[in-house]
């Protein structure tokens, strides 16, 4: 078996059958990102690809603002103030609305991006001005942790589990963690409080914007 096909975990069976997918708890650790693992994807987002600059947006912002995967791609420019520093997200599953502040380096790195994909209404789209689907956001995230040498697979769902995890090691009250993250009832903001403090990565706007100025 290659080695691409070991670290995606193949199970091989018979030619016939698809492999068998693995619970998530024998494919990582764990299912919430560390300060460093973040800032090294982000990193490698900026080095690959021909849509660098997006990509390493598009992982800042969910991060910062618990973005799923299904919100970023449909994430318009409409939603977005510039000029207040301000994004209105909108949630899925009957999750709440909330508007948040956009730090000075998201408002640099979402000019840049704006100038970069001028005439579409989408703030990640593709050469076509279409917006991105969920899948090319998984390859995409997929292919930046590959770069980053983690050492096991991630997908962006673990961006925003990740937010909660920070913000919770912050000691944000849980109501208001409960309001950031759009959940409908606080026991869903509780998961995120965690034991291992030392180990969670850091929710403050300052963190990312290091290995995010690499790609200004």
């Amino acid at each position: 078996m290659g080695k691409f096909a070991e670290d995606l975990h193949y199970i091989p069976e018979n030619g016939k059958v698809p492999p068998r997918r693995l619970p998530n708890a024998e494919r990582r650790p764990r299912e919430y990102l560390t300060k460093d693992e973040i800032t090294r994807l982000i990193k490698a987002a900026s080095s690959i690809g021909r849509h660098r600059h997006r990509d390493a947006t598009l992982i800042v912002l969910a991060f910062r603002h618990g973005l799923r995967v299904s919100e970023v791609v449909a994430l318009q420019w409409p939603q977005v103030d510039l000029r207040k520093g301000v994004l209105h997200v909108r949630r899925i599953k009957n999750g709440v609305a909330s508007v948040q502040r956009l730090s000075q380096q998201e408002c640099h790195m979402l000019t840049k991006l704006q100038r970069e994909y001028p005439h579409t209404n989408y703030v990640f789209s593709s050469e076509r001005k279409t917006p991105l689907t969920t899948a090319s956001v998984r390859k995409m995230f997929a292919r930046a942790g590959q770069v980053a040498c983690l050492g096991f697979p991630v997908h962006p769902q673990q961006l925003r589990y990740s937010t909660g995890v920070a913000l919770a090691a912050d000691g944000i009250d849980p109501r208001a963690l409960q309001r950031y993250m759009g959940h409908t009832k606080i026991e869903h903001a509780r998961k995120y409080a965690r034991p291992d403090a030392e180990e969670l990565p850091v929710s403050s706007q300052k963190e990312t914007s290091s290995a995010s100025e690499s790609t200004s």
